[in-house]
């Protein structure tokens, strides 16, 4: 890395880590490492031309066994894995998918990692120094950087369900060859194998079958070519940091985010809660991207969509994998689709060196995973009663009427909800439902609570209080269940978001 030490590389607030307790020397090849050279340019478009060539032929129903070839490869892999590093996703042997009258299915459980990348030109290797202030860094178009976000995601045929894990990237982990590290260094230093290695040892041995990653450029090409999705933001982002060409300004508000207004939301990390903050608008997104854009009209578009991204995505889905999730996501029930956030705490100061890391906690962890990633393992039975009186609820004020949350606080006192709190922040956008958010991923304490309210609807999500077990988002049908006058609320009219 032309001589600079990690530390060095990493020396930005945006992308701070540690020095490895063993580092590794990214330009020699130790254990998984990603120092395969992408495929030249003609190569990777001579196999796209061939890819819809061959789906076109898909469609008018002809070519027979280049129909069976196109839906069996896997036009999107930006470059061939190792045996050593195909063999991190091969443990089921079993098939993902079948055509059931001719439609790609999923067959059986399926674990998918997504990894969104950054790479700034001036980490790369071959990167000059420059004076300060005569430098300005770019984001550079390679998948090898640093994951930014981090999804596992497991689907679940028999139960018709998607569980979404999203894994902080200041998690300290230890990654394989290199040693105790954030997370999200595993892709820098080894690629999607050494990132899925990491997260599956992490979780338990989790089996991982697949991977995607994109870059920056690729996530906001892929909302542009959707049009852009609607988004509720709480309140105002605002950012600046020359280094990186990074700008972010959105006002609050509910609007349609492009791709630049959406990169906007998805890398805003400068409020009390940082990176957590992050996933919560991660989850946010994910959410209304999965509402309002992965429908059959959707799916169809896929190559013509891939097509616009190609060079800023890489996974090893094979393209009748591609549409089997998609048409399986698009088919799922929205309360079936569950978002959890590895829990955890943020270091102390002067806890590893001043270091900031999520330390993760794997009591909480090995239950979620259990319960919602089947990995099976005994389970903690301190972990398992639902008891009111340990349960952290905090009520989050959607209608600015203060009697609503009142009311909610005192209902669940006399319900022996022992420790119930106002949120640190109020909802700013008011809600028709009110919300009984299961922060660490337990529905079943949820339901119980929203039984001793006796109204709401059960979330699983992490975008409520994040010092909570489970945030009660009060709605308008609260108020007016509970003979409470509702007041004018002042609503934010929708936004067109521009560059």
């Amino acid at each position: 890395m032309g001589g600079r030490s990690l530390k060095q590389i990493f020396s930005r607030e945006e992308y701070f880590l540690p020095v490895a307790t063993n580092p590794i020397n990214l330009g020699k090849k130790t254990g998984l490492t990603n120092n395969s050279s992408k495929p030249k340019k003609s190569f990777l478009s001579n196999k796209w031309t061939l890819f819809i060539v061959l789906f076109v032929a898909l469609l008018s129903g002809g070519l027979g066994a280049g129909v069976a070839f196109v839906l069996s490869s896997r036009p999107f892999q930006q470059r061939q894995l190792t045996a050593d590093e195909a063999a991190v996703f091969n443990r089921n042997s079993d098939s993902m998918t079948s055509a059931i009258a001719g439609v790609p299915t999923l067959t059986r459980p399926v674990n998918i990692l997504v990894l969104g990348t950054i790479m700034l030109t001036s980490d790369l290797p071959d990167a000059q120094s420059k004076p300060k202030g005569k430098y300005l860094a770019e984001v550079d178009n390679s998948l090898n950087g640093m994951s930014d976000a981090m999804l596992l995601i497991h689907f679940e045929p028999a139960t018709k369900k998607v569980s979404v894990l999203s894994i902080p990237r200041d998690s300290r982990v230890n990654i394989q060859g290199v040693g105790t590290t954030k997370i999200n260094f595993a892709n820098y230093s080894g690629g999607a194998a050494l990132s899925a290695q990491t997260v599956s040892q992490t979780l338990g041995d989790i089996p991982i079958d697949r991977y995607i990653r994109f870059n920056v450029n690729g996530f906001g090409k892929l909302v542009d070519a959707l049009g852009g999705v609607d988004i509720y933001v709480p309140k105002k982002l605002k950012y600046q940091d020359d280094s990186q060409h990074l700008y972010i300004n959105l006002n609050a508000g509910q609007q349609k985010l492009n791709g630049n207004k959406a990169i906007q939301y998805m890398r805003y990390r400068h409020d009390d809660i940082g990176d957590i903050g992050r996933i919560q608008r991660q989850q946010a997104f994910f959410r209304a991207f999965i509402d309002q854009k992965l429908k059959t009209e959707t799916i169809m578009k896929f190559p013509e969509i891939l097509a616009i991204i190609k060079d800023n995505i890489d996974t090893n889905l094979s393209v009748e994998e591609v549409l089997a999730l998609a048409s399986y996501t698009s088919k799922t029930d929205r309360k079936n689709i569950q978002m959890h956030m590895a829990p955890g705490r943020f270091s102390n100061p002067g806890e590893f060196d001043n270091l900031s890391y999520w330390i993760l906690d794997y009591r909480l962890l090995a239950k979620i995973m259990n319960q919602s990633f089947g990995v099976m393992k005994q389970a903690d039975p301190n972990l398992t009663e639902n008891n009111p009186q340990t349960i952290r609820v905090a009520i989050q004020d959607s209608m600015s009427q203060p009697e609503g949350a009142k009311k909610a606080t005192t209902v669940l006192s006399k319900a022996g909800y022992a420790q119930v709190f106002a949120a640190s922040d109020r909802w700013t956008r008011p809600i028709t439902k009110t919300q009984i958010i299961a922060q660490n991923g337990d529905r079943a304490s949820a339901e119980k609570l929203r039984d001793a309210l006796g109204i709401g609807e059960v979330v699983v999500e992490s975008t409520g209080d994040i010092e909570s077990d489970i945030t009660v988002r009060v709605g308008k049908d609260w108020l007016e269940s509970n003979n409470i006058p509702l007041k004018p609320v002042k609503t934010v009219p929708t936004k067109t978001a521009s560059n």
